[in-house]
């Protein structure tokens, strides 16, 4: 009965994410086929303030948005700032919870402006230290991932936007059936144990739990904030680490593993330090 809950749960997962990916394929294909030097030109100079754009976008709770980002990103069309921006303030599982727990909505609030803003500044950072992650080929990288998939882009852009679709969403499903098994295998409650309100620490191990990209991980961090058995600041670690399946789509989607790597390794470190920041201040 676990291996069906897990597949259904996959499937609901997945089901999410599809009008999001289909969404922003399309537009990648757009721009690919249908755009000239100086429109591309154009879109790469209005990305300085991507940042920006991808903090506060991050923010709507909706975890598309992440998977949207890696796509783009994948495709060289956002820098690794504005990806790291919507990581960081991307919200997934929190806002159901703490709805549910009738969580003060001036709370809620603050803490989605919090990590909003803290996106948004580590976003611009990263573009300013990184600019390995800022080299941006419209089209180029669109064209990696069609050769990568075999997709036949030349058969027009609607059929190529689906082809990716099916084969990121194929992934995620299969990803997802794995991690909703292994968690119902550990037990979030088993996680309580570790801990958490201890200060550094709790913030370091929580981090690494909001690396797990799976809904149940988000879940665990706001229920232990809420019972009393984690800090707010290694709540916000693992929450602002949290992106949700956005990695796995940059793995999926994105040719270089290493780079990859180096997104979520930056990704953890700015999570932990926000952590860190928040009990240092105090900010709820």
């Amino acid at each position: 009965m676990q291996i069906w809950d897990a597949i259904l749960d996959g499937i609901i997962d997945t089901a999410k994410l599809i009008p999001f990916l289909f969404l922003t394929y399309l537009v990648m294909e757009y721009i690919e086929h249908h755009t000239s030097d100086k429109t591309r030109a154009a879109i790469r100079r209005a990305d300085r303030f991507g940042p920006l754009v991808g903090g506060i976008l991050g923010a709507v709770p909706q975890c598309g948005f992440s998977a949207a980002a890696s796509s783009l990103y994948a495709g060289r069309v956002i820098t690794g700032g504005t990806l790291i921006a919507v990581f960081l303030s991307t919200s997934d599982e929190m806002l159901p919870i703490f709805l549910s727990n009738r969580v003060g909505i001036g709370l809620i609030v603050k803490i989605i402006v919090i990590k909003a803003v803290y996106g948004v500044i580590a976003g611009f950072i990263v573009d300013f230290l990184f600019r390995s992650l800022n080299v941006r080929k419209i089209g180029a990288g669109i064209h990696g991932i069609c050769e990568a998939e075999h997709c036949d882009c030349e058969k027009g852009i609607f059929v190529s936007s689906l082809k990716h679709t099916f084969s990121i969403a194929l992934y995620i499903f299969i990803i997802s059936v794995a991690l909703n098994l292994f968690m119902e295998a550990v037990g979030t409650e088993n996680l309580e144990n570790i801990v958490f309100n201890q200060p550094v620490i709790g913030e370091v191990l929580a981090g690494l739990i909001g690396l797990i990209p799976n809904c149940a991980a988000s879940v665990a961090l706001t229920t232990m904030y809420l019972d009393g058995a984690m800090s707010a600041g290694a709540m916000m670690s693992g929450l602002m680490v949290g992106a949700g399946v956005g990695l796995l789509v940059l793995f999926r989607a994105n040719r270089s593993r290493r780079e990859s790597a180096k997104i979520v390794l930056i990704l953890y470190a700015a999570g932990v330090v926000g952590g860190l920041l928040t009990s240092l201040l105090r900010l709820f």
